[in-house]
């Protein structure tokens, strides 16, 4: 007995193609975006003392340190299927001049590369630990 079938195998190919682009279209992969955080964790050395501090700022609040003012704007941590990641944007013042605060930095900083934007400063280093999601955490 033979077995009939009625699909040439030119509409096969073109079968198993189409199946092809659909499961492995880009708009098919799934992308996810960071996630938002409501304290950043930061430390700061203190070069003269050799002390380290940890800090914990809520985003959208300032923090003091020393002579330093901390503002934190934003706070973004990969989600878990990512490369492990946490960003932070924050404002930085120096208030160690006769004039008054002095903004000393202003940006993004990096969990994992704290040499790629660095606090530039004489006295303090700073970097970011984590960005929690959660404030009990």
């Amino acid at each position: 007995m033979q077995l009939k079938v009625n699909m040439n195998p030119g509409s096969l190919k073109f079968l198993l193609i189409f199946l092809f682009f659909i499961f492995f279209s880009p708009t098919f992969i799934l992308h996810s975006e960071p996630l938002e955080g409501v304290l950043a964790e930061i430390q700061i050395l203190d070069k003269i003392t050799a002390r380290v501090k940890t800090l914990e700022i809520k985003v959208n609040n300032s923090n003091f340190f020393e002579t330093l003012n901390i503002e934190i704007y934003a706070c973004y941590k990969n989600p878990p299927e990512k490369t492990p990641e946490d960003f932070v944007l924050l404002r930085i013042y120096d208030n160690l001049t006769e004039e008054g605060d002095q903004l000393i930095y202003q940006g993004w900083m990096i969990s994992s590369s704290p040499a790629v934007t660095p606090l530039e400063h004489p006295i303090y280093d700073l970097w970011l630990i984590e960005c929690k999601i959660d404030i009990d955490s």
